[in-house]
């Protein structure tokens, strides 16, 4: 089916984590080939623009996507949790089993979308979730901070970081030497940390989609 016909059914779902419910939002395109459940950064939330620009591409393509808060309103208020990537790569394991309990097929194919600190948390998720993550992208994404967890990956992983975050390149860099999977390091150039620069979120939406379309699908 062309891009440009495909219809995407949105709904606005709850993952419950204990006694706290976290609000998400899913993105079903018709005959869906597979799903992607992004992580994000420090200070963002389901709300991301940047996270729903890509999300957006995705579905072109026919990837389902979830886009949801790894913490509460509550939680979020301390610092402390914002950088917790245990805490946060849990959270991510539990929208992980919702996917694969109430999607057809169990998500066809599961992969993670992170972004900063979110990355890390998708890392360290893949590296200890008991369901098979198929593909793995980071988008200016802090893999240091999982660097521990690093060789246990298996699922191919991206890292795409824009060729002016100088500081996040060098971290890039030193953890995509830990990585023994299938992996790629992308620089999108004159991109700075958050992709603001014309056409350099476009190019990381474009390198995610075809990446995603390549592994993901071999997973079901």
């Amino acid at each position: 089916m062309p891009d440009a016909k495909r219809q995407n059914v949105t709904s606005e779902i709850s993952i419950q984590v204990g006694n706290i419910f976290l609000p998400g939002v899913l993105n079903l395109p018709d005959d869906f080939r597979c799903t992607v459940i992004f992580a994000h950064g420090s200070g963002s939330s389901r709300l991301s623009s940047r996270n729903r620009f890509v999300a957006e591409e995705l579905n072109r393509g026919g990837i389902a996507t979830l886009l949801f808060d790894l913490l509460s309103e509550e939680e979020s208020v301390f610092r402390k949790n914002v950088f917790d990537i245990g805490l946060l790569s849990r959270r991510l394991l539990f929208a992980t089993n919702w996917v694969a309990q109430n999607l057809p097929d169990g998500g066809r194919g599961i992969g993670y979308f992170g972004a900063s600190t979110g990355a890390a948390a998708a890392l360290k998720a893949a590296s200890e979730s008991p369901i098979s993550i198929g593909a793995i992208v980071s988008r200016g994404g802090r893999p240091d901070m999982a660097m521990e967890y690093l060789p246990r990956i298996t699922a191919p992983t991206l890292f795409i970081v824009g060729s002016r975050d100088y500081e996040v390149v060098e971290l890039n860099e030193m953890a995509y030497e830990r990585l023994n999977c299938k992996k790629k390091l992308e620089f999108v150039r004159n991109a700075t940390h958050l992709f603001e620069e014309e056409g350099t979120l476009e190019h990381v939406a474009e390198s995610a989609k075809k990446w995603f379309l390549e592994y993901l699908p071999k997973v079901h």
